[in-house]
C-alpha cells in the first residue's frame, strides 16, 4: 500500500501493479466498495500488472485506508484522481465501475495523460425522473443529518438485498458521505447530455455490459458510444454489475495496446 496527497490536502490509499512508468489503468470504483472488500478489481489489477501494465486500485476519499472526515464533494474526489494519475507517470485509462463512470468521465480532461476512457454499466439514465431530482433527494437527507434516509434514498430502484447488506457494515450510515462525488457526477452528467459531457474526449470510449445484466443498462452503453467522438460498446464476460476479471483484463490489455474499439460490433 501506498499513499499519495491531493491539492486538497487529502490522503489516498492504492495499491500498484505491474511495472512503475509504464502505460497504465486507472480503476475509479462506484459508491461504497474499498480495495479490501473488492477482491475483483484487485484480481484485475494484478493480472495486468502480469502482463506489463501499471494498474492501480485506491480507496475512495473516506473509505478504507483513505481516511477522512465529514462529507466528500466532487471536487476532492477530482483532485485525488488527478494525482493518482501523475503518480503512474505514463499514459493512463480510466477504468470506471457503476457510478465510477461518471467520475471518470468528468475527470478525463483534467488529466494530460488520460488515453481513454473504459467504463463499466454506467447508471446513467436509469433513475425515475431523472438523476438531479433523485441526487437532490438523497442530498437534502445529508444536509438534515438523516443518514440512513439519504443511504435508503440514495439505493432506490436498487435490489433490496445491497441495501441489507449495507445495513451490516460498520460504516453505516456515514459510508453515504463519501458517495456524495458519485451522486453529484451523476447529475451533473445528466443535466448536461452525454454528447456535452463527452464532446472533448478524443481519447477512445468504451461502454462496457456484463452478459447478465440489469434492464437499461444495454440502451446506457448504447447512448455513451453514439455520443463519444471515437465511442463504442461492448458486451463482456460478467453478471449482476460485475465483469469477470479475467475477461476484463484480457479487454484492457487490448485498450491499452490500441486495441481499442474494433474487437466486435456495437451492441445498439
Amino acid at each position: 500500500m501506498s499513499f499519495v496527497t491531493t491539492p486538497a490536502g487529502d490522503h489516498v490509499a492504492f495499491d500498484r501493479y505491474g511495472p512503475a512508468g509504464a502505460r497504465g489503468v486507472l480503476f475509479v470504483s462506484g459508491a461504497g466498495p474499498t480495495r479490501a472488500d473488492d477482491p475483483t478489481t484487485t484480481r484485475t489489477a494484478h493480472l495486468l500488472g502480469e502482463r506489463g501494465i501499471q494498474a492501480s486500485v485506491h480507496d475512495r476519499i473516506g473509505r478504507g485506508d483513505s481516511e477522512a472526515d465529514g462529507p466528500i464533494d466532487l471536487e476532492r474526489e477530482l483532485f485525488a484522481i488527478e494525482t493518482l494519475a501523475q503518480e503512474l507517470g505514463g499514459p493512463v485509462v480510466l477504468t470506471g465501475h457503476s457510478s465510477g463512470c461518471a467520475i471518470a468521465m468528468l475527470a478525463a480532461s483534467r488529466i494530460p495523460s488520460c488515453a481513454g476512457l473504459v467504463l463499466w454499466e454506467a447508471p446513467i439514465g436509469q433513475f425515475d425522473g431523472g438523476a438531479p431530482a433523485w441526487w437532490d433527494a438523497v442530498a437534502a437527507h445529508v444536509a438534515a443529518d438523516r443518514l440512513p434516509e439519504a443511504v435508503a434514498a440514495y439505493m432506490v430502484g436498487m435490489p433490496p438485498e445491497w441495501l441489507d447488506e449495507l445495513r451490516q457494515s460498520p460504516a453505516y450510515p456515514r459510508l453515504v458521505l463519501s458517495w456524495i462525488p458519485d451522486g453529484m457526477a451523476l447529475a451533473q452528467i445528466e443535466r448536461a447530455g452525454l454528447s456535452a459531457t463527452l464532446r472533448d474526449v478524443t481519447d477512445p470510449v468504451l461502454a462496457l455490459i456484463g452478459t447478465e445484466t440489469f434492464p437499461g443498462m444495454a440502451e446506457t452503453a448504447a447512448a455513451i458510444a453514439e455520443a463519444a467522438p471515437n465511442g463504442a460498446d461492448e458486451e463482456l464476460a460478467g453478471a449482476w454489475h460485475t465483469w469477470d476479471a479475467d475477461a476484463m483484463a484480457s479487454r484492457l490489455e487490448r485498450f491499452v495496446h490500441g486495441e481499442a474499439l474494433n474487437a466486435a460490433p456495437r451492441s445498439s
